[in-house]
């Protein structure tokens, strides 16, 4: 008898994906659209396995609930966990594990386009043809990345993909992180934090997030040590950034560009529709208004096909290994 699985957070585009894959691992999915939290866990209840992805908080209470209408195996399809309360997981008895890698490419790729996007100006060009204005401004004046200088900040997989896509357009690259691999050291100089700061003309974050160690990292003092008119981009976690901080920055000219795919308290935002006049939050609301300097995506960093099917098929993996043998290399229960 095939196993069921509910799956939160599956997007339109994704449903043909979950689908052949569940076949081919011999799972019965049932997809929901909803991203589950407190106020819905009860979409939950009844099942075994449960599968998410990020942007689906749920607690204690809720966790201990799910636990006792059965719930034994908690997947999430990401690699960050923040969103997956580890130690509700523990006390209730339910194994949960992640995805620890995929497609390092995506991510990368929409660093390397937020990048270019920025120095070149495209969205403050495209943005004035759409309004019919077609002459070339002191605006549109740009470098070009072969006489830039890219730091890197965490150079894991996707820092090092970044770090070869980046050279591989001309520019220098350099890198900070606590732990260097030899991988590294071959793409990148290594460097210390204040020193990627304050070389880099265009600083992107690949930072994973350790709640407690990393809270803010990119913060007023670090931009400060930044060149005037460089450039921030994050599409790792928002909570390594001050983007408060990093807003002001721009609007002081201090950044030339910031781009976002992820940002502090982004499940306020993400996911859902505002007035662009009214924001409701004045920091989000500072996002839009700083268009085009400011761009912002909604954490589609890992939106790309072979990323999803690295998400899907490693998380089915993961659960053909606990019913194997009981564990799981991916655990996040140590």
């Amino acid at each position: 008898m095939k196993k069921t699985i509910i799956c939160f957070g599956v997007r339109e585009y994704e449903i043909p994906y979950f689908e052949k894959l569940g076949k081919q691992y011999d799972y019965e999915l049932v997809l929901r659209p909803e991203y589950i939290n407190d106020s819905c866990y009860e979409l939950a209840l009844g099942y075994e396995v449960v599968m998410v992805r990020g942007g689906c908080p749920l607690g204690r209470e809720s966790m201990r609930k799910l636990a006792e209408g059965g719930l034994k195996y908690y997947l999430t399809r990401t690699a960050g966990y923040n969103h997956v309360d580890v130690e509700a997981c523990k006390e209730f008895g339910i194994e949960t594990a992640f995805v620890p890698g995929y497609s390092p490419n995506a991510i990368s790729e929409l660093a390397v386009t937020l990048s270019m996007m920025l120095l070149r100006h495209a969205s403050y060009a495209t943005d004035l043809a759409k309004q019919g204005k077609f002459k070339v401004t002191n605006t549109m004046f740009s470098r070009e990345i072969r006489g830039c200088t890219v730091g890197i900040l965490g150079c894991g997989r996707i820092g090092c993909t970044s770090a070869s896509l980046f050279k591989g357009l001309g520019a220098k690259v350099i890198g900070y992180d606590v732990f260097v691999s030899d991988r590294a050291k071959e793409l990148m100089e290594m460097k210390s934090a204040e020193e990627v700061f304050a070389e880099a003309d265009i600083l992107v974050c690949h930072m994973a997030y350790v709640k407690g160690k990393n809270d803010r990292f990119i913060d007023k003092g670090k931009i400060a040590l930044m060149k005037k008119g460089s450039i921030i981009v994050n599409v790792a976690r928002g909570e390594v950034m001050d983007t408060k901080a990093a807003l002001d920055a721009v609007k002081s000219g201090q950044l030339d560009g910031l781009g976002l795919d992820v940002v502090e308290n982004e499940g306020k935002l993400f996911n859902k529709e505002f007035d662009p006049a009214n924001m409701g939050d004045p920091l989000f609301q500072e996002m839009v208004d700083l268009y085009p300097k400011v761009l912002v995506t909604p954490h589609i960093g890992s939106a790309t096909d072979l990323a999803l099917v690295d998400m899907i098929e490693v998380s089915l993996k993961n659960m053909d290994e606990y019913l194997a043998t009981g564990q799981c290399k991916n655990s996040l229960i140590k």
